[in-house]
């Protein structure tokens, strides 16, 4: 008789959570907090708030599991919450009032200068791994934050530009201009960090 346990998909332990069952609210739990947690690494660039957003956002999505509707999928709404408790640690951190993620954005045929370096000289073979991804974490970092989440969700998380604008609350042309203006201000960025080196700045990013 075979014993391999039953797993069941995501609808199935929303369900069971909000019949009471605590198990398959853990294994909700288990499934996603590694991902959250990374998530807020990005966002908050800090161990303690990261630790702290995962905790809070799945409190808050154990505290109001009864009004999650299942308009989409679990790991969607809590990475809202996750984005949302991360923007809120940055924001008391650094006293930072910048637009909030759901205020409209003009992305109509607004026309952006960009300016693609040369980069001769491959940066990798320059610097270790571990600077590299120094340079790399320092710069994502220095992005406001709007401009850092959808950067996060979209290039690093890997999630599509409809999932990131569903996570997030905004639209998808919002996604599109908001991952254009983090991806410009990254490349102009590590230009400059490189120049600085005093070398040939690299062309992609």
């Amino acid at each position: 008789m075979s014993t391999t346990p039953i797993t069941f998909d995501e609808a199935d332990l929303v369900a069971k959570a909000k019949a009471g069952d605590g198990t398959a609210f853990s294994e909700l739990v288990s499934r996603y907090q590694n991902k959250i947690y990374r998530l807020a690494k990005h966002i908050t660039q800090n161990d303690e708030d990261a630790e702290d957003v995962l905790q809070e956002a799945f409190l808050k999505a154990y505290e109001h599991l009864d009004g999650f509707q299942g308009n989409s999928k679990f790991y969607t709404w809590i990475v809202r919450i996750a984005v949302n408790e991360s923007l809120m640690k940055l924001r008391k951190r650094r006293g930072d009032r910048t637009v909030p993620l759901d205020e409209p954005l003009d992305t109509g045929e607004e026309t952006v200068k960009r300016e693609i370096a040369v980069w001769e000289d491959n940066p990798e073979q320059q610097y270790s791994q571990e600077e590299m991804r120094e340079i790399l974490d320092e710069a994502v970092e220095s992005l406001k934050p709007d401009f850092r989440t959808v950067f996060v969700l979209r290039d690093i998380e890997e999630m599509s530009t409809e999932e990131t604008a569903e996570t997030l609350g905004i639209s998808i042309p919002a996604v599109k201009s908001r991952l254009l203006r983090a991806r410009l201000a990254l490349r102009e960025k590590l230009t400059r960090k490189f120049k600085r080196k005093g070398e040939d700045v690299f062309a992609n990013l």
